[in-house]
């Protein structure tokens, strides 16, 4: 039986299980090492390398030419309609005209709850943050 190798390392559990579940659905088993013990205490994170993804070495080659089709793939899906019909915000991003829009609240939040609103906003297909 193959073992399991060290193939990426991150910062955060979310990116993490999202590269888990493109490798999941091209068939690659993968594993998440660290997660709990980085979220409990996240000052561990630079003593135990950071959350980790590992692949069996027999699959290394072809979850890297994965990671890498998703990546390729995600800069074109910026090419598609940009149009929602009836979106919350009657103005489009700056840099490339989608209204798929949301307002970041990060920076005006306190525990999750909004204390004021913000005028901040970001756009989900380039990732354009803009004041407006």
């Amino acid at each position: 039986m193959s073992e399991l190798v060290k193939f990426k390392f991150y910062e955060t559990a979310l990116q993490a299980n999202r590269d888990k579940q493109i490798l999941a659905e091209s068939g690659i088993n993968s594993f998440i090492a660290n997660e709990q013990l980085i979220q409990s205490d996240w000052l561990l994170s630079q003593a135990v390398g950071g959350i980790q993804l590992q692949v069996f070495e027999e699959d290394l080659e072809k979850a890297k030419q994965t990671l890498q089709d998703y990546k390729d793939n995600e800069e074109f899906s910026l090419e598609v309609e940009h149009t929602v019909e009836n979106p919350d915000f009657d103005f489009v991003c700056p840099k490339c005209g989608s209204n798929h829009i949301y307002r970041d609240d990060s920076a005006t939040s306190f525990f999750g709850v909004s204390i004021l609103t913000s005028h901040k906003f970001v756009c989900y297909y380039c990732g354009n943050e803009f004041m407006h």
